[in-house]
């Protein structure tokens, strides 16, 4: 019987991707304004490859683009594009229609509710408490709490392990097939590729099922549920 529904975060329940693209193109052209001598096109080019560099959630990329390109960091042209990126950050962050409605509902079927998400603990909470979804979660499964990234199995168990609850019992939804799907089938929950998420052009997930809405997980459940009452 399936006892909790645990999450992926960024493009699962939070549209990532866009939000990082529109905070990204506002700070671009906040450094511009700012005096920063470089087209659109060629910062944005060197913003990417730090990010491919670095990753996705390094926190000082505009110093960086500024120091390798003038070997100092100009603060009016910083000051600019971070103050930009954050307005436009907080603008763009939204949750996937009806992903506050099915939370609740699923809360009210009596399940547990959980994130297991690679991005920092603190970037994590942030984008959880900004779109106050904090109170609806039972258990929070961050990078800096394991160490570890998804397909590896430490954040399913450790997520697993808060909620108190066996593998069989817990449904695992989440964009990446290769991490989400693959890591919590290794380790025997049931998994949900949230295919309205997908930015990778994934066909075939090998997830349990497939969704293109999240609403769609509550008939999930209670087929699930009723088919082991029978």
């Amino acid at each position: 019987m399936l006892k909790a529904v645990i999450f992926d975060l960024d493009n699962t329940l939070v549209d990532f991707m866009l939000m990082k693209k529109q905070a990204v193109d506002a700070a671009i052209n906040a450094m511009r304004d700012a005096g920063l001598k470089l087209s659109t096109d060629e910062i944005r080019q060197r913003i990417d490859q730090i990010y491919k560099e670095r990753g996705i959630e390094f926190q000082s990329v505009f110093d960086e683009l500024l120091y390798r390109e003038f070997s100092k960091i100009d603060h009016k042209i910083l000051s600019a594009g971070v103050i930009a990126y954050r307005r436009a950050r907080e603008a763009a962050l939204v949750p996937y229609p009806h992903v506050t409605m099915t939370l609740i509902k699923l809360s009210k079927m009596q399940l547990k509710l959980g994130v297991v998400s690679d991005a920092p603990g603190k970037e994590a909470w942030l984008r959880l408490c900004y779109l106050n979804f904090h109170h609806l979660f039972d258990a929070v499964v961050t990078f800096d709490d394991t160490g570890m990234r998804k397909p590896n199995p430490e954040p399913f168990r450790k997520v697993l392990e808060m909620l108190q609850i066996e593998p069989g019992e817990a449904l695992m939804v989440g964009d990446w097939a290769e991490r989400d799907v693959l890591g919590a089938a290794q380790v025997g929950m049931k998994t949900v590729f949230a295919r309205y998420g997908n930015t990778f052009g994934t066909e075939i997930s090998n997830a349990n099922y497939d969704i293109d809405d999240i609403t769609q997980l509550i008939d999930i459940v209670k087929e699930e549920n009723r088919n082991v009452r029978l």
